[in-house]
């Protein structure tokens, strides 16, 4: 694949990536991972290591995908994790005491005469002639080398690779051939090949993608949520839809784990798309289960104090009302959410939502159910008004609980996918 057709691929897939599309993300990881596990394996020069370290980049990328808004930088940044992780390993190496180690499991190996025994010894020796062949070769060299010769020994594809000048990759080989002998060069060239990674590389990593959620789908599971407290603060409902919300979120993004990989392995893309639904619907209709429990329940309060089928039909048509307003509030706040990649679209729309539910429970909704509670109080001497149902669900303290309940939802959404920067 040549730079202009990379840079295309990244700039159409990364998007898709962002929104939790596992099989764009494996395309970009098909493209990427030669760059990316020489990287790996120039700095710890070691087959095995350069690839669990390439597969823990593509990972650690895959869950902040969402933080990077330039596909641009995507490259340089993972380059970056690449690098970072790879010290990581070579500091924990250095702290180990490997060379008694490797040499009574050569030992121990030479001794064994089961038959995987001599396999495992040829690996330890091939890793070491590896390990030789790249500190044979100047520093600033072996990326650049190894790229080279796994990109059919193309300059400018390295260049693109890896973030620097065709004259800068140019320049390094030449310094490389002239620092070592043909012979050995011809030698790290067939290595370079040979080492490459195999489609089963991609594969690997993108079975794992489902068993690490992307931030785009643990904040549409908390957007689920979020959804359930606005149902909460709409109504005043406090616990009862808000954790329907989280609960319904919680176990759609669950089903969008076990589903994951089996729609990586088998190219599903429906079956990606309609997981990644099933999150959001998760925490619609676990809010709104919840939502309703609490809206019966309040509805239920009320009748006792209607007088009359008319009466009784306003209490109805009240709740009717409530609930649709709700369900319209939390459709439009997970829009906005899906629909915009900053704060601000969210930002606002929660304000003027919680301004609408405020408005409802503090003015409207009195004003509507006052001479019904008035009367009751009349007749019996006793506030309905000051029961713990009616306080807990309709009452200030609901108020209160389920505006900091929808408040600290957003700001969680809003900060796990990475829109505060």
């Amino acid at each position: 694949m040549n730079a202009q057709a990379l840079d295309s691929l990244i700039g159409h897939d990364l998007p898709l990536a962002a929104g939790g599309d596992s099989a764009a993300y494996s395309r970009i990881v098909g493209a990427c991972q030669n760059s990316v596990t020489a990287i790996a394996l120039a700095m710890v020069r070691d087959v095995q290591a350069s690839e669990d370290i390439a597969q823990e980049a593509f990972l650690s990328a895959w869950q902040n995908i969402r933080k990077l808004h330039n596909p641009s930088s995507f490259l340089p940044w993972l380059r970056q994790i690449t690098r970072n992780l790879a010290r990581d390993h070579l500091r924990a190496r250095v702290r180990q005491p490997r060379a008694a180690e490797d040499a009574e499991l050569a030992i121990e190996l030479a001794a064994d005469p089961a038959p995987g025994a001599i396999e495992t010894l040829l690996e330890a020796e091939r890793a070491r002639v590896a390990a030789e062949l790249i500190s044979a070769l100047p520093d600033e060299s072996r990326e650049v080398l190894l790229l080279y010769y796994r990109e059919g020994q193309s300059s400018q594809q390295v260049a693109a690779l890896l973030g620097l000048s065709d004259a800068a990759v140019r320049k390094r080989l030449s310094r490389a051939r002239g620092a070592v002998r043909e012979e050995l060069m011809e030698r790290f060239a067939a290595f370079a090949r040979a080492s490459a990674p195999s489609v089963g590389f991609t594969t690997l990593v993108a079975s794992s993608l489902g068993l690490i959620a992307p931030p785009s789908i643990a904040a549409a599971a908390l957007a689920g949520g979020a959804a359930g407290s606005s149902l909460a603060g709409k109504f005043g409902l406090g616990a009862s839809s808000a954790s329907g919300g989280v609960a319904g979120g919680g176990a759609a993004a669950l089903l969008d784990r076990l589903l994951a990989p089996f729609a990586a392995a088998g190219g599903g893309e429906a079956l990606e798309h309609g997981a990644r639904w099933s999150v959001q619907l998760g925490g619609v209709i676990g809010g709104t289960i919840g939502g309703a429990l609490g809206a019966l329940a309040m509805t239920q309060i009320l009748l006792r104090y209607a007088r009359g089928a008319q009466e009784r039909r306003r209490i109805y048509r009240m709740m009717i009302a409530m609930s649709v307003s709700a369900a319209l509030v939390c459709l439009g706040l997970l829009a906005a959410l899906a629909l915009s990649r900053g704060w601000l679209a969210p930002a606002a729309f929660l304000l003027l939502s919680m301004a609408l539910m405020n408005w409802q429970m503090l003015r409207w909704l009195p004003r509507e159910i006052g001479p019904l509670l008035d009367r009751a109080q009349r007749e019996s001497g006793r506030d309905p008004r000051a029961g713990f149902g009616y306080r807990w669900l309709l009452g200030k303290p609901a108020i209160v609980w389920s505006n900091v309940a929808l408040l600290a939802s957003i700001a969680l959404v809003l900060y796990k996918d990475g829109r505060f920067g």
